[in-house]
């Protein structure tokens, strides 16, 4: 066990049995009140992002993550089938925790993922991916402006926007945190 008074950013905890991130942390002191740790914590399963306040010396159960290397293989029913690099076993996870993440997923794709014993909270997909151009959509109007783009469908599923010169069978760069279009490789 912890103190609030030792929260950091980065730091791991289990409030209310969720596992949160702390993002950010601050002492705050009022002129006739009780100093307080005012907290930004993150869901490690939802993403949702909230504020909490802690007493000074308030008892928090911290909680060690273990990081370990996941290559995709398949999809099985509604879960997902991983490869553990490090110990050569399968793991199920779940559709909720790999969330929209599923539109870049293709089979040898390694990402790391976030345990709590057996139980996996989060999964991080490298930043940038190359992947194959399926489908474009043409836009009638985009084609006489300046910068327009196009809706392409890619190998996974996912649609990114991508410059007009882009075609079919193109393999380009995707930021796979904010969904865009990088380079044509």
């Amino acid at each position: 066990m912890t103190t609030s008074n030792q929260l950091a950013p980065g730091m791991t905890l289990s409030l209310d049995g969720k596992i949160y991130r702390v993002d950010s942390c601050v002492k705050v002191t009022v002129a006739k009140g009780v100093p307080f740790i005012k907290a930004k914590l993150k869901n490690l399963v939802t993403d949702e992002v909230i504020e909490r306040n802690f007493k000074l010396n308030q008892a928090i159960q911290d909680v060690a993550l273990t990081e370990r290397k996941l290559e995709y293989l398949y999809l099985e029913g509604k879960d997902y089938l991983f490869l553990d690099i490090g110990n050569l076993e399968q793991v199920l996870v779940s559709s909720q925790v790999i969330g929209d993440k599923v539109n870049f997923l293709k089979e040898g794709i390694e990402l790391k993922a976030m345990f709590y014993g057996d139980s996996i909270f989060s999964v991080e997909l490298p930043q940038f991916l190359e992947l194959t151009v399926i489908k474009t959509e043409e836009s009638e109007s985009a084609a006489h402006v300046a910068n327009a783009t196009k809706l392409a469908i890619l190998e996974t599923g996912a649609k990114v926007e991508v410059p007009m010169f882009i075609e079919a069978g193109d393999i380009i760069k995707v930021d796979t945190q904010t969904n865009e279009y990088v380079q044509r490789v």
